[in-house]
């Protein structure tokens, strides 16, 4: 029971976050270049997730190995959570700025210009593009969450529900509220839903590998109490490491592939690779040794389960003071 309701918040939270940050871009699209072009962009973004889903998704839950898949499952997890968990130890630190839906809307409608008229009536290329980008790319993310927590705990349909009521919840909001989506409590929501998703990772990954967790699901509840400590203590010690900036060092531009299909392949990579890597290869990396070490070490219990949760405690706090480490400092390292 505890456990089932715990999925059922983090599934409803997590969704919550993509679905506003989805609705910013849909609602900027709409009100820059048309209500027309937006909406057919959300909708066809909805099919194509809807497709994927049907075509991948539901055969890979009842095909493959539910111990595989609970270990695919459970590193996702941690990848996804660690990732959350350390922008929010960032933000609530003041080493990272805190996610403002207002200001990435304005910046958006002003990116876009306004359309005239007659463009807004019909159907605006850009405007559909930028709606369904948004909503495919944070849709990925839900679809992620909600398989990934309800396969590997046998309550699909739950996270289901919970995942439409987030979608639901947000679209009526943002339809009343329309811009004023600072209301909704983001980055609070990104800290709690960081910790349950990191704990169902943990929990899930260690289950595939075959350890047997002291207190089985109970076991969820001391992954959350100890990572909201490690996170509250990492936030109140990183307060007072100076945040200080050096000129950037941005990465140079290779060359924008020629067809048609070299971009739709190049995007597609590059989003796997910012989902999964982004600008935290050490939590992908540090996921790994995790994943091998329970695999490794699974014949000794007690040995395993204090590896795999001091390395995963490490993994986030050694992330963070990465993050929050002067830039200036990092260059010349």
């Amino acid at each position: 029971m505890t456990s089932t309701t715990l999925l059922a918040l983090a599934v409803f939270g997590a969704c919550t976050v993509e679905s506003v940050e989805a609705l910013t871009l849909v609602l900027a699209a709409g009100v820059a270049r048309g209500w027309r072009s937006a909406f057919e962009g959300a909708v066809a973004a909805i099919v194509v997730l809807a497709v994927l889903v049907v075509a991948i998704g539901i055969p890979a839950i009842r095909y493959v190995p539910i111990d595989v898949l609970r270990v695919v499952i459970g590193a996702l997890l941690l990848v996804l959570g660690l990732g959350w968990l350390r922008k929010a130890v960032l933000r609530a630190s003041g080493h990272k700025a805190l996610h403002d839906e207002d200001a990435i809307y304005e910046s958006t409608v002003t990116g876009l210009g306004t359309a005239s008229p007659a463009g807004r009536r019909g159907r605006n290329a850009v405007g559909f593009a930028i709606a369904f980008k948004g909503v495919f790319l944070e849709g990925t993310e839900v679809i992620l969450i909600v398989l990934s927590l309800g396969a590997s705990s046998h309550h699909l349909f739950l996270a289901c529900v919970m995942a439409l009521a987030a979608a639901l919840t947000v679209t009526c909001i943002g339809a009343v509220v329309a811009r004023q989506l600072r209301e909704v409590p983001e980055n609070a929501l990104k800290f709690g839903v960081g910790v349950m998703l990191t704990s169902f990772g943990l929990f899930w990954l260690g289950e595939g590998c075959g350890l047997a967790w002291p207190g089985s699901d109970l076991m969820i509840l001391a992954f959350i109490a100890g990572l909201l400590l490690l996170a509250f203590t990492m936030t109140r010690w990183l307060s007072g490491v100076p945040a200080t900036q050096a000129k950037g060092h941005g990465r140079a531009s290779s060359r924008e592939p020629v067809t048609a299909a070299g971009r739709a392949l190049r995007a597609f990579g590059g989003f796997w690779m910012d989902l999964l890597v982004g600008d935290t290869p050490e939590i992908f990396l540090g996921t790994l040794v995790v994943v091998a070490s329970a695999l490794l070490l699974r014949h000794d219990r007690v040995l395993a389960i204090g590896i795999v949760v001091a390395l995963t405690a490490l993994l986030l706090a050694g992330s963070a003071y990465r993050g929050a480490r002067p830039r200036q400092a990092q260059a010349d390292a």
